[in-house]
């Protein structure tokens, strides 16, 4: 039997075997993340450096747009430019357009020129004061826009990309490929290179290559936040004539309202001591007692320094042979010393713009260690787009960590509580929401009031129908609300009167009420903290008493403690009042009732 015979080992010649599988280059991992990097570089210098935002600027809205020239820049048109080293990396910079400036701005003369500065004073004051507010809407909204037109950039190109590819087809793409293999490291590094130099030296002239231009800085601006600013044009003239009574306001105001933290610091040690002396006197006394600290609620309808009665208020009063608080004490009381750490709330309300009062806000959070801020709504004057710097100054106001809850006022607007919610703030929209434990319902005010023209409902729904829908969104609640957080207090009513809730705190008339009880609950009527006075600016030194309160909320037992006001007057001294014990009701007189049995009107 013959062997079989054994295959040849001649090698195959793919050229001369045309009919032979041809063996596909091995994947290179520059064909991919080479075009993907040069793509990335590109989006990314593209992205930053035409980015750009309409924002405000004091009382004007503004447009910004990144430069590369390492200054902002702000443009007054006819007037000239104010310029100031950025604070940006790479050599980026800041262009501002400023708009909307007044005609009379344009003709430097001392009558129309100081009339058209003082019908903004309290805009500007409101920049110098809260400068750092400007700066981080610009940068947040820049750094969006930038993160924006990258993404879209990166898309075009890797589409691009994508068809050159598929109409190149594969045989092409292999020899291509086949080129630039023995290059490969070389192209990368000098992509690198150049996509860095592009991110870096986009500046058309250094600093010391510029032009002279016709600038000064202007010694108005010592002391102020604008310090080495330089201008340029006329608007030097206006601003070495006149920028003194903006500076001079903003400085006066700086001065009014660190007094005032220093006092407020003060005022609470003091009240601190008190109360640790208190303790001492009693601590030999029986186990079981209040805190030595509070004192003993209100009688119902007596007087209280700056209080409203609801028939002032335009709201009911507590129903008839309704038990006070000093003949019905809070059931099941707590020893001393077993009692649960309270959760504590800062009641602030009608802030109407006012930043000078956001250190001194800050400063009593501190303080009293509290946990959460309540913000009764009107935080805007107008609710225009150029008060932004306004409500993100006040959520800046908050220590680390403490949230602010808010419920819109007549005075703000979609916009800026949008702004609000976007700089941290939780922005009630009535549904209940949980904040340190402590369950809160609100909503925005139904009416909108515009300096000019007047106060108009703001959706649909009136203020009868929306306290109808917050009552029956409480009561139908399985887990109960702790407090109703409104603007305007009567819109609370039907919710007191139902029972389904507990307390209410809300703000509007500028006057303090309460704590009252009514219907089946305690209204908190909050003072503005502003300062608000009618017929008076919000803006600079106080001219009206600014109020605060402090509450304590037992998370146990699910009801308030007490409250302590937080007084701070037009000469910048602060009154830190005691706590007082915060109305109750006994059990047998707090039984819930149906929403829909009670009378919307």
């Amino acid at each position: 039997m013959s062997e079989p015979s054994a295959p040849s080992e001649r090698p195959q010649d793919p050229v001369d075997d045309a009919s032979a599988p041809q063996r596909r280059p091995r994947s290179r991992w520059w064909t991919i993340s080479l075009p993907a990097l040069v793509a990335l570089l590109i989006s990314i210098v593209f992205g930053v450096t035409t980015a750009t935002a309409d924002l405000s600027l004091g009382p004007h809205e503004a447009r910004y747009d990144v430069t590369t020239d390492s200054l902002v820049t702000v443009d007054l048109g006819p007037l000239g430019t104010l310029q100031l080293a950025s604070p940006l990396p790479l050599t980026l910079g800041v262009h501002v357009t400023v708009e909307e400036i007044p005609d009379s701005f344009t003709a430097v003369d001392a009558a129309t020129t100081l009339q058209a500065l003082s019908g903004d004073l309290q805009g500007y004051l409101q920049f110098f004061a809260g400068p750092q507010a400007t700066v981080h809407d610009a940068t947040r909204a820049l750094i969006a826009d930038a993160a924006w037109r990258a993404a879209s950039a990166f898309v075009v190109l890797a589409l691009g990309w994508l068809g050159v590819r598929w109409l190149m087809g594969q045989a092409r793409r292999d020899e291509l490929a086949d080129a630039i293999a023995p290059h490969a490291r070389q192209i990368t590094a000098s992509v690198l290179v150049a996509g860095l130099g592009l991110g870096v030296l986009t500046s058309s002239l250094g600093e010391d290559a510029r032009p002279a231009e016709e600038a000064h800085v202007s010694a108005v601006f010592d002391g102020t936040p604008l310090e080495g600013a330089r201008v340029t044009g006329r608007l030097g003239g206006v601003i070495d004539t006149y920028g003194g009574y903006v500076v001079e306001a903003y400085r006066s105001n700086a001065a009014f309202y660190e007094t005032a933290e220093r006092s407020l610091q003060a005022a609470w040690r003091e009240r601190e001591a008190a109360i640790a002396q208190a303790a001492e006197q009693v601590r030999a006394g029986p186990s079981v007692r209040t805190d030595p600290g509070v004192q003993p609620a209100p009688e119902a309808g007596s007087a209280q320094d700056g209080a409203l009665s609801g028939a002032e208020a335009g709201l009911p009063e507590a129903a008839p042979g309704a038990a006070t608080p000093s003949q019905t004490p809070s059931p099941n009381p707590t020893p001393s010393g077993e009692r649960a750490d309270p959760v504590v709330l800062l009641v602030i309300s009608d802030l109407h713009c006012n930043v000078g009062m956001a250190p001194v806000i800050r400063s009593l959070a501190e303080l009293s260690d509290a946990q959460v801020i309540l913000d009764a709504g009107d935080t805007s004057i107008n609710g225009t787009a150029v008060e932004q710097y306004c409500v993100t100054t006040f959520a800046q106001a908050a220590p680390s960590g403490v949230p602010v809850v808010t419920s819109p006022g007549n005075h703000d607007s979609r916009e800026t509580s949008a702004m609000y919610g976007r700089s941290g703030a939780t922005v009630l929209a009535g549904d209940v929401v949980e904040v340190a434990g402590v369950r809160i319902l609100g909503d925005r005010d139904p009416n909108e009031t515009r300096l000019g023209s007047g106060t108009s409902t703001a959706d649909a729904e009136t203020a009868t129908e929306m306290g109808a829908r917050l009552a029956e969104t409480a009561c139908a609640d399985e887990d109960g609300v702790d407090l109703l957080l409104i603007h305007t207090p009567r819109v609370g009513q039907a919710a007191l009167d139902g029972g389904c809730v507990p307390a209410q705190v809300s703000g509007h008339l500028h006057r303090r009420g309460g704590p009252a009880l009514v219907g089946e609950g305690v209204r908190y009527i909050s003072s503005s903290t502003a300062g608000a006075s009618a017929g008076q600016a919000t803006v600079g030194p106080l001219n009206g008493v600014a109020e605060m309160t402090v509450l304590r909320f037992d998370p146990d037992r699910r009801q308030m403690l007490d409250y302590q006001v937080v007084q701070v007057r037009t000469d910048a001294s602060v009154e830190v009042g005691p706590r007082a014990a915060w109305p109750s009701r006994s059990p047998l007189q707090s039984q819930p009732r149906s929403p829909l049995l009670v009378p919307l009107d």
